[in-house]
């Protein structure tokens, strides 16, 4: 064996999400904590402008929301955990809004990307339901997620800060 040639790379198998929940910086908070996720980005999507910058978002023109794309990898973690944690730190009964931060581009949505994502996504809300809790969480399907500038993304990282808008609550 030669010891001079670099080690095989290990290849990764990685699936995404993406989830709107009010202020994006405090979704990610949470979800890139999530066990089995490999890295997060904050952006915008569900509107009808290409690549859309905050300040055009936050115009209420463009019908973007603020959300989270989660690479995760599907051996340590399911995309139903994903779904459930993701009803679990943020107010999924209220519209339009998350806490103080009020608009459409901080709606409560589940982007999924193929319909076994929907599927679960629906299953899983069926859940809450059934357990008496009023959902406002949409599931729609997945149009381009246009990533965010670079000061939103790690926010809290980059500011070792707590979300203000966000707590976790066991619903399940």
């Amino acid at each position: 064996m030669d010891s001079t040639a670099p080690p095989e790379k290990e290849t990764r198998h990685s699936e995404r999400a993406i989830f709107a929940g009010g202020c994006f910086w405090g979704v990610e908070y949470y979800l890139q904590r999530a066990k089995g996720v490999i890295s997060t980005a904050v952006g915008y999507i569900g509107g009808h402008k290409d690549n859309p910058t905050y300040e055009e978002v936050c115009s209420h023109r463009t019908g973007h929301a603020e959300a989270v794309e989660v690479v995760y990898d599907p051996t340590e973690t399911l995309y139903e955990d994903l779904v459930r944690l993701f009803l679990e730190i943020h107010d999924p009964t209220q519209v339009n809004r998350q806490g103080p931060d009020i608009g459409e581009q901080y709606r409560s949505e589940i982007f999924y990307l193929d319909d076994s994502q929907k599927v679960v996504a629906e299953r899983v809300i069926e859940t809450l339901k059934e357990k008496g809790h009023w959902i406002a969480t949409r599931v729609t399907r997945a149009t381009t997620f246009w990533k965010a500038e670079e000061y939103h993304q790690d926010y809290y990282k980059k500011t070792e800060g707590t979300p203000y808008c966000h707590v976790y609550t066991a619903r399940f």
